[in-house]
């Protein structure tokens, strides 16, 4: 594999680029697919979809306390490294699927092209990881809404209403549906900015941090103490828990996959971006710990609270009000770009599920705007984001298990590919792309494997004891929820309708096209 030097020929001058686009149309051909999109994306936006996506600002601060609950810097520290190694080891396993399969189905005609004997396996997984990424986006949004309820309560002492955040959280939604709706250009010139956003505000938050912060933590306390606000008395299941937020921030990397029939030379560049978004996210949350970590002034501060954030309060207590209203606005704006990108990946989604007979409504919802967007799947995001967030006016403890089955609905996604390689390697993915892990394919898919399947689990299990109503891990209710209605989705629609993949491209024109290549 010669990735580093494909990318350096396509920078080498227009001609070559346009080869490059010519072989990333041919390839979606010989897979069944016509073109439809404009390619518009560089490397910075196909990238930056994927840093939008796992918004390493974001997760790190809306679940820093979770982490900062169950095991405390000890478990936030080893806990992110340990799951940034293992989450690199997933991306992997996707990336070299992507660069063999580079379209936008993704995780969902990866599946259906590696076992297409089983289809029902392509539809869930397809129906699974588009209400994640839905439901994603919805979280993003009340986030973003939850942020700017914090900048009230700091700048302003008012603490808003639950009705006035879900308000907040509707218009939030809508931006995004609005964003999305203009298209490619808008999207890939907003994950651009993204990048360069979550960079340079990552170093300001961290110098604001190290230089404001009236005490500053040893190492001895960054890189060892332990906290237990859990109630359970096992260290081990503690620090446990805590990996529960590492791996909810580094979710995300394979959405570059979603826009791939968007990008310049998709087969190099797709899988490019799956894997650099996780180390760049690696060392960048690691980065943003670790002044996290030597400012917090007060733990017990930060966990009876009463800001919308609990970030909010770390901010607070380290660099005051001023800086904290600062500090808000940053982390706000990346989770904003964040939940857009969340409702870009759900509505390339749903237009891959209605090209494939697994969605219903397929004129509409493959129509595309004069931006080229897919505005159906876009504004069906927007629609079931409002509908859930107002779940949140009744019980937050609803609202927050809704939005957790996201997290275990996209690990779930991700499993379903990778056990496929790790069962049947020789078979499931015949064709190779530019990106292949060669001999090291199987032990990291293993890996890989093994990492996902415990995530799973341990997502589940209670993390308060003793357990009760209010403070019970309803997860596994919505996620059960969720996957009974998909499997009742294809026991009586799709089992009719779906067999697998459908080309929209003829044999006869693929044999023509490499003929007059």
């Amino acid at each position: 594999m010669d990735v580093e030097s494909a990318d350096k020929q396509s920078c080498v001058s227009p001609e070559v680029q346009d080869a490059g686009v010519s072989s990333s149309d041919q390839r979606l051909r010989e897979l069944g697919y016509k073109s439809e999109f404009r390619r518009d994306m560089s490397l910075f936006g196909v990238l930056g979809i994927s840093f939008c996506a796992i918004g390493i600002l974001t997760g790190m601060s809306s679940a820093f306390q979770t982490g900062l609950f169950s095991g405390g810097p000890l478990g936030l520290f080893w806990g992110w490294n340990i799951c940034s190694l293992f989450m690199l080891f997933i991306a992997l396993s996707l990336a070299e699927i992507c660069s063999a399969y580079p379209t936008m189905g993704g995780l969902y005609f990866w599946v259906c092209k590696m076992k297409p004997d089983v289809p029902v396996l392509g539809f869930c997984t397809g129906w699974i990881y588009s209400i994640a990424m839905t439901f994603t986006g919805t979280s993003g949004n009340l986030s973003v809404a939850l942020y700017l309820a914090s900048l009230a309560e700091v700048g302003q002492g008012r603490t808003l209403s639950r009705v006035e955040v879900t308000a907040i959280a509707w218009g939030v939604n809508i931006a995004s549906g609005i964003i999305n709706t203009i298209g490619t250009k808008a999207i890939g010139g907003m994950s651009s900015f993204n990048l360069w956003w979550t960079l340079g505000g990552t170093l300001v938050l961290v110098i604001t941090l190290l230089v404001k912060a009236p005490v500053k933590n040893s190492a001895a306390f960054v890189f060892t103490d332990y906290e237990n606000f859990t109630g359970w008395q096992s260290r081990g299941f503690v620090v446990l828990l805590g990996f529960l937020q590492a791996v909810y921030t580094l979710e995300g990397c394979e959405t570059a996959a979603q826009v791939a029939e968007e990008a310049k030379r998709a087969e190099i560049l797709a899988p490019l971006a799956v894997v650099g978004s996780i180390v760049g996210s690696w060392l960048i949350g690691l980065a943003y710990m670790l002044a996290l970590l030597f400012s917090v002034q007060s733990i017990a501060s930060v966990q009876a609270t009463s800001f919308a954030i609990p970030i909010a309060q770390l901010y607070y207590d380290a660099v005051g009000q001023r800086l904290t209203l600062m500090c808000l606005t940053v982390v706000a704006l990346a989770q904003f770009m964040a939940a857009v990108t969340a409702f870009t990946a759900s509505s390339r989604l749903f237009y891959a599920l209605a090209r494939d007979n697994a969605f219903p409504m397929k004129q509409k919802y493959m129509a595309l705007n004069r931006y080229q967007a897919p505005y159906w799947g876009v504004w069906t995001s927007v629609l079931i984001g409002c509908i859930v967030s107002c779940a949140y006016i009744g019980s937050a403890v609803a609202f927050n298990a809704i939005l957790s089955s996201a997290a275990i609905a996209v690990m779930l996604s991700y499993l379903q590919p990778i056990i496929i390689r790790v069962f049947w390697p020789s078979t499931s993915l015949k064709d190779r792309g530019p990106f292949s892990l060669g001999r090291w394919s199987w032990i990291i898919n293993f890996a890989s494997f093994l990492f996902t399947a415990f995530i799973c689990v341990l997502f589940i299990l209670p993390t308060a004891h003793p357990t009760d109503a209010l403070n019970m891990n309803y997860a596994i209710v919505a996620i059960g929820t969720v996957m009974l209605l998909v499997g009742a989705c294809w026991m009586f629609w799709g089992r009719f309708r779906f067999s697998g993949p459908v080309q929209t491209v003829g044999k006869e024109a693929i044999v023509r096209e490499k003929g007059g290549l």
